[in-house]
Formats: structure tokens, C-alpha cells, sequence
């Protein structure tokens, strides 16, 4: 068996094992991307209630702005818990993305761990044929220059 043919099953297990843990990393990546994008929003409406409630108390204002602006705040802090909701999905996503691509990744060390032991078979059972080999050899020229020593 050539050296091409030994174990062609389990390399291309091997790579479709690549090919999982290359996306599960993809995926990885793009939860952590969102992830991040999601906590810039609920910073920037947290930043958008600050500076509405530093207006709000800056001076004094007629009831109706007040009533505008307790309005406004009221929808910034709704706005606040759902970017805050974004912000705890986007981390359990990133979360489980995560633990997806350790299962690939460890999935794929198995499977290059095992080529690497058939890999050592393969090349301790050309060892020992080559030994094998050898030993006739030095055997027959033994025989031989017994022989004619007689």
C-alpha cells in the first residue's frame, strides 16, 4: 500500500474536521463582533439619557417641556433595558460559539493526534521491514564468506 493510500479515510475525516473548526472560528469571531457591537449601543443610549437628564436639570422649564422630557427619558430607559437584553443575548451567543468551536477544535486534535500514531506505525513497521531485510542480507553474506573460506 503506497504512502498516498494509507489511511485516505481518516484524512479526509481530518478535513472536513479543518473545514468545521475553520467556521466554528468564523462564528466565533462574528458573535464576538456583535457582541461588542450590541454593548457601543447600549452605551451610546446610556450616554443619550445622561446628557437628556443633564438638560433636563440644567434650568428651570416650563411644564410642558417637563412633561416632553420625563416622556423622553421614559422611551431612552425602554430603549436602555432592550439594548442592556441585546447586550446578555449577544454574550450567551458568544458564549456557546465558544464552547462550538473547543468541540471542533478538540474534534480535530483527535484526529491529527491519530494520524500522527499511524503515521509512528507506519514508519516503525518500515523500520522493522528494512531490519528484517538487512539481517537476510548480512545472513546470506555470512553464508557466504563461510563458504568460501572453507
Amino acid at each position: 500500500m503506497s504512502a498516498r493510500e494509507r489511511d485516505r479515510g481518516l484524512k479526509a475525516v481530518a478535513r472536513v474536521r479543518e473545514v468545521r473548526d475553520r467556521d466554528s472560528l468564523i462564528g466565533l469571531r462574528q458573535a464576538g463582533a456583535e457582541h461588542a457591537a450590541r454593548q457601543r449601543d447600549a452605551e451610546l443610549v446610556r450616554e443619550t439619557i445622561r446628557e437628556h437628564a443633564a438638560a433636563a436639570q440644567a434650568g428651570e422649564h416650563a411644564m410642558s417641556q417637563f412633561a416632553a422630557q420625563r416622556h423622553v427619558l421614559l422611551a431612552l430607559e425602554e430603549a436602555a433595558r432592550r439594548a442592556d437584553q441585546d447586550v446578555q443575548t449577544a454574550a450567551h451567543l458568544k458564549a456557546a460559539a465558544h464552547v462550538h468551536w473547543q468541540r471542533d477544535r478538540a474534534r480535530l486534535r483527535a484526529v491529527q493526534h491519530l494520524l500522527e500514531l499511524r503515521a509512528d506505525a507506519w514508519d516503525a513497521e518500515t523500520a522493522r521491514s528494512v531490519a528484517r531485510e538487512l539481517d537476510d542480507i548480512g545472513g546470506r553474506l555470512w553464508l557466504r564468506t563461510r563458504s568460501w573460506s572453507r
